[in-house]
């Protein structure tokens, strides 16, 4: 039996998919000073890049947008204390509705409608699977769960839909229901950072959260470039090139997992089986639109879970054109959007479906 897990390996994992997994890729051809600042957030490294602006001026900006990140963070928690945390507590003891900030419940709202949109595959409100699988801790350790306690939360059936909104309280119909934002809390964190830095008169910059990147004009005469990460080893699959406005996120089985008896289980659970998703090893979507950010981070999840068979159908149900798909033995399948737009990096992957 081979076991691999502990918190220095998740801090390397995450180290790596931050230097490794869409980064900036910087050409030689003099470009406009890059000013950048670095913090640990949201369990991973976070870079802001502004490019063409006094030091002092990008300071202050990326300053705003860290502490913007920070007050998230600790608001947004899923297993720390934290408002989020306190919304589960009080769901857990199936007590009166209890209140709720205007903009969290905003959020929630909008969490529920993508669980909607994506018949459930991305569902926040299975925290407690989540946990049980032992993801919920900042060092876990490679252990199998009962059985029979996966098929009870399983039947549980805990959903954002269980969620009741009235005059400024949030109750859940559910007490199986616990949240986890860990699938939309970094795409929210892109849109708000654009928002700040747009409200600073910044006009080019890129948000990097551990991998989930959002540009902001371009970096000097040419847009910013970043890389897809490769799955499986340190650098990147391809590259391309992030327009204005856009957003690009990755969910891979490489992140948070453990290995047991020869066999990955990643952090991403199928609401529908309770197990770690297996047959993909990572997806990565593109999206733009005032909701960038989020529909970046958000997407990448049910087209995970969908898996090579019906990830297609997702995007498209989703509205996401520009879109790749590894699956468990290193083919690739992706869009014709996607496909138009990355630049491979060495020898292309075999495709999934060669005649395609």
């Amino acid at each position: 039996m081979r076991e691999k897990t502990s918190g220095q390996c998740l801090r390397l994992a995450v180290l790596l998919a931050f230097l490794s997994a869409l980064i900036p890729f910087l050409s030689a051809c003099g470009p406009p000073p890059i000013y950048r600042e670095q913090a640990y957030v949201f369990g991973t490294l976070v870079e802001i890049s502004i490019a063409g602006e006094e030091p002092e001026r990008a300071r202050q900006a990326a300053q705003a947008v860290l502490r913007e990140f920070d007050t998230l963070h600790r608001r947004l928690h899923a297993w720390q204390d934290s408002e989020l945390e306190a919304l589960n507590r009080a769901f857990a003891r199936g007590s009166a509705p209890v209140p709720v900030a205007a903009d969290l419940a905003a959020l929630l709202r909008d969490a529920a409608a993508w669980s909607r949109r994506s018949d459930g595959l991305f569902n926040p409100a299975i925290g407690n699977l989540v946990r049980l699988w032992g993801f919920h801790a900042d060092e876990y350790t490679a252990r199998l769960p009962p059985e029979a306690e996966i098929q009870r939360l399983v039947a549980a059936a805990p959903s954002m839909d269980d969620l009741v909104f009235t005059d400024g309280r949030v109750a859940s119909r559910n007490p199986a229901v616990r949240l986890d934002l860990g699938g939309y809390a970094k795409g929210y964190a892109l849109d708000r950072a654009a928002a700040i830095l747009r409200a600073a008169g910044i006009r080019n910059a890129l948000v990097n959260i551990g991998g989930n990147v959002m540009a902001l004009g371009t970096r000097g005469n040419r847009p910013w470039r970043v890389g897809i990460q490769h799955p499986r080893r340190a650098g990147a699959i391809a590259t391309l090139d992030l327009n204005d406005g856009e957003a690009i996120g990755t969910s891979g089985d490489y992140q948070r997992f453990f290995e047991m008896a020869g066999r990955r289980y990643c952090h991403l659970i199928d609401p529908r089986s309770g197990y770690p998703v297996q047959g993909v090893q990572a997806v990565t979507v593109i999206a733009r639109g005032p909701q960038a950010g989020v529909a970046s981070d958000v997407a990448s999840k049910p087209l995970f879970i969908a898996g090579p068979a019906g990830w297609r159908a997702m995007a498209e149900r989703l509205g996401i054109r520009e879109a790749l798909l590894v699956d468990a033995a290193g083919r690739v399948d992706l869009t014709p959007a996607m496909a138009r737009r990355i630049t491979w990096e060495g020898e292309p992957p075999a495709p999934l479906h060669p005649t395609r």
